[in-house]
């Protein structure tokens, strides 16, 4: 009796025992489940992420009161003259060099003209030949006219020697002229600045054979005012209807860092170039300090006027239908539409939409080809440059 009162609890404690086994068992077997349920939720989920396209958004930029256009000048002289002789013969001396200050009217070199000078000489001859036949004529005419008026001699007679004066002293005219052209020849013989500036080229040297023959002569020396200079530069088709007469801007030289120089622009040619599709504008800017040289580069800035309400997207944003330009804009669910849009002027590597975009719009940039409407996609994470 005693044996089977012991025997029960010990059967009651083992079935308790494994009871509780079991129990961790199937928590155990439980757990695993659920872990690996969520596991495979999880993979379901990531994969279907990762079947969505991921794309990045453009950068839209509103219009500013005034939109910056910085391009490429070249700076002129503000008058420039290339100096050829007048007159063949040798040159004799220079007496200014490159870098020289010259005044209108400055000596700049002699020619020696041995040949010119032997012609004015002959012309001189000439010219006293000419007035003693014509004082010879003179009094010939004069003694027959007395002749006729005594009936010496017939009017006839009289009338042949008074038009030979009148020929002899066309002779003397033609001389005295031909004589005032040698001299006036002979004043070439020293060459001259014609205004104000400064000698930026000599292409010369004492001894040169100078050749005043149009087709075959050569330029003696430049001459540059640079009091003030223009510049000119091509402003591309684009901004063409933005540039006027009277509109303000700023260049810099590379020679002088840091440094802006005001200019104001004075005329536009208002005709656009077929090989560059630009237009070429003309700029004045002082020259006081005489910093600006002769066929310097600089970069012209221009602050141009700009609307408002105008945005500008990068071109690899767009996409090309048979209907015309799209956008593909990305809404608050991550959906993509793709809206048809007006474009502006095309600046190269971004255009400007005139309408079918709304300030808070995100733009796709370089959607895939394969993105439809409706499409969900995964947005990227903004690198530094992009847009958020």
């Amino acid at each position: 009796m005693s044996e089977d009162l012991v025997k029960a609890p010990n059967l009651r404690r083992l079935s308790l025992i494994g009871l509780i086994a079991l129990a961790i068992v199937a928590c155990v077997l439980a757990l695993g489940i659920a872990k690996r349920r969520s596991h495979a939720i999880t993979l379901v989920q990531w994969t279907a992420q990762q079947s969505l396209p991921t794309v990045a958004l453009a950068k839209v930029e509103r219009g500013a009161e005034t939109e910056a256009l910085t391009l490429p000048g070249t700076i002129e002289p503000y008058y420039r003259a290339a100096i050829y002789a007048q007159v063949s013969g040798y040159l004799k001396n220079w007496t200014k060099d490159i870098g020289s200050h010259v005044a209108a009217g400055e000596e700049l070199a002699q020619i020696d003209t041995p040949e010119l000078d032997q012609q004015l000489d002959q012309a001189k001859a000439d010219l006293a030949t000419a007035r003693a036949n014509e004082q010879l004529a003179n009094l010939t005419a004069q003694r027959w006219l007395a002749l006729v008026d005594s009936h010496a001699v017939a009017q006839q007679v009289a009338d042949e020697k008074a038009g030979d004066w009148e020929a002899k002293k066309a002779l003397v005219k033609a001389a005295e002229a031909n004589v005032r052209r040698l001299e006036a020849l002979e004043s070439f013989k020293t060459v001259v600045a014609p205004f104000d500036g400064i000698v930026t080229a000599r292409k010369t040297d004492i001894g040169a054979l100078i050749n005043a023959d149009s087709t075959a002569s050569k330029e003696l020396f430049e001459i540059s005012d640079l009091h003030s200079v223009r510049i000119y530069v091509q402003v591309p088709q684009a901004y063409s209807a933005a540039v006027k007469e009277g509109l303000n801007a700023s260049f810099n030289l590379p020679e002088y860092p840091g440094q802006k120089f005001g200019a104001t622009l004075v005329s536009v040619s208002h005709a656009v170039e077929p090989a560059s599709r630009s237009m070429l504008v003309e700029l004045h800017a002082s020259n006081a300090a005489g910093k600006l040289f002769s066929g310097t580069y600089c970069q012209v800035r221009f602050e141009l006027p700009s609307d408002l309400t105008l945005f500008r997207v990068p071109a690899t944003a767009l996409v090309a239908t048979d209907k015309g330009s799209e956008l593909a804009v990305l809404d608050e669910d991550g959906k993509v539409t793709f809206r048809p849009v007006e474009l502006g002027r095309d600046f190269g590597d971004s255009v400007e939409v005139l309408s079918g975009l709304n300030p808070n719009d995100r733009v796709i940039d370089n959607p895939p080809e394969t993105l439809q409407n409706g499409d969900q996609v995964t947005l990227a994470i903004p690198t530094s440059g992009q847009a958020e």
